[in-house]
């Protein structure tokens, strides 16, 4: 009867006891993203001062994939700015496909898009809520690599683009 304990004991161990490796969350995500800004080839994103050039950089760790699109749904509850990651022009010039770490719905919903632009620079500021309908809902802790579509007044040309968030 002993034995027959210490074989389920250890089988219990062996079943339980290995963590995952999916896992993710904000804190620490896994993978890295692939194919952020793969729509435009010959125009790298544009990266926000302080920012590495090339793919968004994503936290380390950062799950892998392409980037969620969304629009913006608000008045959400509580808005706040979120920093994003890249912001790669159209062909044209005249948008923005940005990019940007996020959580999932109905706690991280985009509010609101503020673009704000001069001669010189594009500042673009994302705003990020929980969703009106679910106030009371509790959402997983995990990584999600978003992006939203932002149209400019006039072709973006020359000019610097900034993230308004950070």
């Amino acid at each position: 009867m002993r034995k027959l304990w210490l074989v389920a004991l250890l089988f219990l161990v062996v079943a339980c006891g290995g963590t995952s490796s999916t896992s993710a969350s904000p804190e620490q995500p896994e993978g890295s993203p692939s194919g952020a800004g793969a729509d435009h080839p010959s125009r790298p994103p544009v990266q926000p001062p302080g920012t590495a050039t090339g793919a968004p950089a994503a936290p380390s760790g950062a799950p892998s994939g392409t980037p969620s699109p969304v629009t913006p749904a608000g008045p959400t509850l509580n808005p706040h700015t979120v920093p994003w990651e890249s912001a790669t022009p159209a062909d044209d010039g005249r948008s923005l496909d940005v990019v940007w770490w996020s959580g999932v719905e109905p706690c991280n919903v985009l509010d609101h898009v503020e673009v704000t632009e001069t001669a010189r620079e594009v500042t673009v500021t994302l705003y990020e809520g929980q969703d009106r309908r679910s106030p009371d809902a509790v959402c997983i802790a995990i990584a999600v690599l978003k992006t939203t579509k932002v149209h400019l007044k006039a072709p973006l040309g020359g000019r610097k683009v900034v993230d308004g968030a950070k």
